[in-house]
C-alpha cells in the first residue's frame, strides 16, 4: 500500500534538492553479515528496499557519511573500513552522485525500530531478496557480489 509520505511527500522532497543545490553526492553501503546476508532497508517516504545511504553533509567525508548512514539506518557498525567499490550518476534524481562502499563484516548492535524514515529493516540471504528491492539496488549488488559488468548509471 502507498502511503501518502511515500508518494507526494517523496515527489516534493526531491523537487526541493533539485531546486536547492547544484549537485548532490550521496554514499550507500553493501553491509554483508558473517553468514553473507546484506542489510537493506524500506523507507517509510518511499517505496522499495534499498541499501542504507544518504547525503554526505558539509564537513563529512564519504567514509564519514556511509559510516554514520549505517549506523543511522540500522544501528550497523562495520569491523573493517568499508571500501569505495564505485561512483554513479543518478540520472532519475537529476544532478546526484552516489557513491557505493562495501563491508564485509557488517554487524547490527541493536535491532533497529521502525520510525518515519526507515520502515523495515533487515538482513537478506542475496537468492531471497524482498521483491520489492529496488532495480537499481539489485544492479549494484550483482556488480559489487557477482562481478556482472558496471554502469556509470545509477
Amino acid at each position: 500500500m502507498r502511503s501518502w509520505i511515500a508518494g507526494p511527500l517523496g515527489r516534493l522532497l526531491r523537487v526541493w534538492g533539485l531546486a536547492t543545490r547544484s549537485m548532490t553526492l550521496g554514499a550507500r553501503i553493501v553491509a554483508l553479515d558473517a553468514e553473507g546476508r546484506v542489510f537493506l532497508v524500506r523507507h517509510g517516504y518511499r517505496e522499495g528496499w534499498y541499501m542504507p545511504g544518504g547525503a554526505v553533509d558539509p564537513g563529512e567525508t564519504a567514509l564519514e557519511a556511509v559510516q554514520r548512514e549505517a549506523r543511522e539506518e540500522g544501528n550497523l557498525v562495520c569491523d573493517e573500513t568499508p571500501r569505495l567499490v564505485g561512483v554513479y550518476y543518478n540520472r532519475r534524481e537529476g544532478r546526484d552522485h552516489v557513491l557505493v562502499y562495501r563491508c564485509d563484516r557488517a554487524r547490527q548492535t541493536t535491532p533497529r525500530r521502525p520510525d518515519w524514515e526507515i520502515a523495515e529493516s533487515g538482513f537478506f540471504a542475496l537468492d531471497a531478496l524482498p521483491p520489492a528491492t529496488t532495480p537499481a539496488t539489485r544492479r549494484r549488488l550483482a556488480e559489487v557480489l557477482d562481478g556482472a559488468e558496471p554502469t556509470p548509471d545509477w
